[in-house]
């Protein structure tokens, strides 16, 4: 068991949450939620011992092992990916080759009697009870297994891990720590990066491998399907679920309409308190009366109510001229960089109004589709936008195009037109820019910032053809839920680029699945795709058995 007691964390005086307290148990998937900035990274990381607390203490067992996954990691590139990965087992690894230098030293000298021949036994003794309490694993094996499962390919093995992206950097990161099975796993953002395949596969080994887990994720069907407890962190405190996320936001409702039912009758009962003692503190005879509902109001706690938002933003995109009835028309295009063929004779055609998404794994072609379409990339084949297509593209670079001179408001305010130019500080609000964030230069914002901000430029601009490339990485889930509806209420044609399920469900009514260089047209919303896959995928297993 693992326990935080009456951990707190200050900065220039200020709480950013006080008196945290609670435990750890073996089979715990917990998922820590709170808006952004309540203080979910900074524990996770104090926790792990990366960051240390203003107050309090972390307690673990002596030989507990806790694997952080942070959100953005420096990662040294001077070996293949397999040879870190199986960097995992390097304590392992280093306890054999210790046990066999020391058999060899037993083997070559001869002063069996010294004091230093019976310490090398000893120490052989010592270690190799150890080393075969372990339980035996073919160490290639458990490497290929889980690069495998978290979307590599066998060729990517050998290659030097300079030659990736962060994304792909963060995968091996992963593997070495689920390769470690360690007795906590400290997860911040795991899936930003990640296909829906490989997402898939985490979460089945979250939930049949792993002991206990913390998981910050903002993809809720992640979080659901691999949690049994939700902690809470709001307002400097915290609250503890033993259910699931979706479970928890029900109770989570039910505790904030009691909290306001109960300072709603407080207030009530100090209004009529403090009108009394207006009436009758001029009244000799009530003196005493009104002395006394004085000290009790002096002495009473006001009623907190948890942070609710009020604000139930509805983003509408402006209207943008009709389209022709087939925006997209892709007749046996083909795409090649020198040998390798990233898709081949892939045909397509969009109606106008249709919302699709692309799926697949990483690399097999989905944003090399959108560069082809936006006209941005030469190939074979024919390629036709329909009659008056006005494309609005969110690109996973799209943050690199703002102009770094503006303040975040400026930058909507000058594409902004009509009623909307009234609402840009709460819809800026919703995508987390609140307070005097508006103020801020683009250049001083992060890389999160940046991509959430081009976001809301996008939403604003007059469009008929969206096109999305994982619009959701930098997004908390109520932020999510209000591009959701706003994109469920678009007129317009979209095109979806993205990894995140429950942001697919109930919006993209049509997949088209890229992989072994084909695209393939699924006549299904993503809940059918991914039932209909998994059957798949199972007769494919049982052809290979028999």
């Amino acid at each position: 068991m693992i326990s935080i007691d009456n951990v707190a964390v200050e900065f220039g005086g200020r709480a950013l949450f006080s008196d945290v307290t609670f435990n750890i148990n073996d089979k715990d998937k917990v998922a820590l939620m709170g808006k952004n900035g309540a203080g979910k990274s900074t524990l996770l990381k104090i926790i792990a011992g990366v960051d240390k607390a203003t107050r309090g203490k972390i307690s673990a067992p002596g030989d507990a092992v806790i694997a952080y996954l942070p959100q953005h990691l420096l990662t040294e590139d001077n070996s293949t990916v397999f040879e870190e990965t199986s960097k995992a087992f390097s304590t392992v690894l280093n306890m054999k080759a210790e046990i066999d230098e020391l058999n060899t030293q037993l083997e070559t000298r001869t002063d069996y009697e010294s004091d230093e021949y019976m310490h090398i036994i000893e120490k052989v003794s010592e270690l190799s009870e150890k080393y075969y309490s372990i339980e035996e694993i073919n160490f290639d094996a458990e490497v290929e297994k889980t690069l495998l499962g978290l979307g590599f390919l066998r060729s990517d093995f050998t290659r030097q891990t300079s030659e990736f992206s962060g994304g792909w950097r963060m995968r091996i990161e992963l593997a070495k720590i689920l390769l470690q099975n360690p007795d906590l796993i400290l997860l911040d953002e795991p899936t930003n990066h990640m296909d829906i395949e490989s997402i898939q596969w985490l979460e089945d080994f979250l939930i049949n491998n792993a002991k206990a887990v913390i998981v910050i994720s903002h993809d809720r069907a992640f979080v659901d399907n691999i949690t049994n407890r939700t902690i809470e962190l709001t307002m400097g405190r915290i609250y503890d679920y033993k259910v699931n996320y979706s479970q928890y936001l029900q109770l989570r409702k039910e505790r904030q309409e009691q909290q306001q039912k109960q300072f709603n009758d407080q207030q009530k009962m100090i209004a009529e308190t403090q009108e009394f003692i207006d009436r009758f503190k001029g009244t000799y005879s009530k003196t005493l009366q009104v002395q006394s509902r004085v000290k009790m109001l002096e002495k009473i706690e006001i009623v907190e109510v948890d942070e609710i938002d009020t604000s139930a933003l509805n983003l509408k995109f402006p209207p943008a001229p009709r389209s022709g009835n087939y925006p997209v028309i892709v007749d046996n295009v083909s795409k090649s960089y020198d040998d390798h063929v990233v898709f081949k004779d892939a045909s397509l055609t969009i109606e106008r109004g249709e919302k699709i998404a692309f799926v697949g794994k990483n690399g097999e072609g989905k944003s090399t589709m959108v560069k082809a379409i936006m006209g941005e990339i030469p190939f074979e084949g024919e390629l036709k936008l329909g009659h008056n297509s006005m494309i609005g593209y969110f690109a996973q670079n799209q943050a690199s195009l703002l102009d770094e001179d503006l303040t975040v408001f400026q930058t909507i305010d000058n594409i902004a037109v009509g009623e909307v130019r009234t609402k840009i500080k709460d819809i800026l609000g919703a995508f987390m820019f609140g307070g005097d964030s508006v103020n801020k230069k683009v250049r001083v914002l992060s890389g999160g910032e940046k991509t959430r901000l081009a976001m809301v430029k996008l939403l604003l601009e007059p469009v008929n053809l969206l096109i999305l490339d994982e619009p959701t990485n930098h997004l908390d889930l109520k932020t999510k839920d209000i591009l959701k509806d706003a994109l469920k209420s678009f007129e317009g044609t979209i095109i979806l680029i993205s990894h995140d399920r429950d942001f697919l469900d109930g919006l993209a009514t049509k997949v088209f699945e890229f992989g072994n260089k084909r695209v393939k047209e699924h006549f299904e919303d993503i809940t059918g795709f991914l039932r209909n896959k998994k059957l798949e995928n199972l007769r494919e297993i049982e052809r290979k058995g028999k």
